[in-house]
């Protein structure tokens, strides 16, 4: 469950303008939307979970505009339904950061904490990113398991410790070892064009889920 430590943010600061293109998208709907979160996007959950999982980048009108992950569009429904059905989350989730959603044993963030255009970040921006997601690691110091998203946030994680892409290849409902004993689960990415399409239903997203009770420390 959420703890105190759990507010910790391993996010840029909201002015950051390192990756000018991100930035530059970012002004260009602030304007229209003063409402929006707009800007790099906080985890969500415990620090000291059992699991992480990591998806690519903030959707526009998803994460950008609530300031959660996985919060507001598509993907979320089908994340956060797949974690109730397996009591890594309870609560209803309501499309905002405040309906009271809690995880439990699990910390949710992206490869870039900012959203894209078209939701595609290019290779110089996930590069930018990810000493945000490598300080995050070092503090999850009961960390097991790393859930990816994706293949993105697959060789995110990868490149995070230096391992070779190829000694370790994407595919959907795989569990890899890590040398330093982490596990590496790597999902197709929950998006609506892999639901609509049929690349990814909803009974594989479950099964694949499946795999994270195993790794759940025994702490309340």
């Amino acid at each position: 469950m959420d703890s105190p430590s759990s507010q910790l943010e391993f996010i840029a600061p909201k002015t950051c303008r390192k990756c000018t293109r991100l930035a530059d998208f970012i002004d260009s709907h602030r304007a229209a939307h003063p409402d929006w979160h707009s800007g790099p996007v906080p985890s969500f959950g415990p620090i000291d979970a059992s699991i992480l999982i990591l998806g690519l980048a903030p959707g526009l009108r998803g994460a950008n505009a609530t300031g959660r992950p996985f919060t507001g569009d598509f993907a979320g429904k089908v994340l956060y339904d797949a974690l109730g059905k397996i009591g890594l989350a309870s609560g209803d989730y309501a499309a905002h950061a405040k309906d009271g959603l809690v995880l439990h044993h699990v910390r949710i963030a992206n490869a870039v904490r900012c959203v894209p255009p078209q939701n595609k970040p290019v290779a110089a921006e996930i590069s930018m990113c990810r000493p945000y997601l490598s300080d995050e690691i070092a503090a999850m110091t009961g960390l097991r398991a790393i859930f990816v998203l994706g293949r993105i946030a697959h060789e995110t994680v990868l490149r995070h410790f230096g391992l070779k892409l190829t000694d370790y290849p994407f595919a959907h409902d795989q569990a890899q070892e890590l040398p330093n004993g982490l596990w590496l689960i790597s999902s197709y990415h929950c998006s609506r064009y892999n639901v609509q399409t049929g690349r990814l239903t909803t009974q594989m997203f479950d099964k694949v889920c499946q795999r994270l009770k195993s790794f759940i420390q025994n702490s309340p």
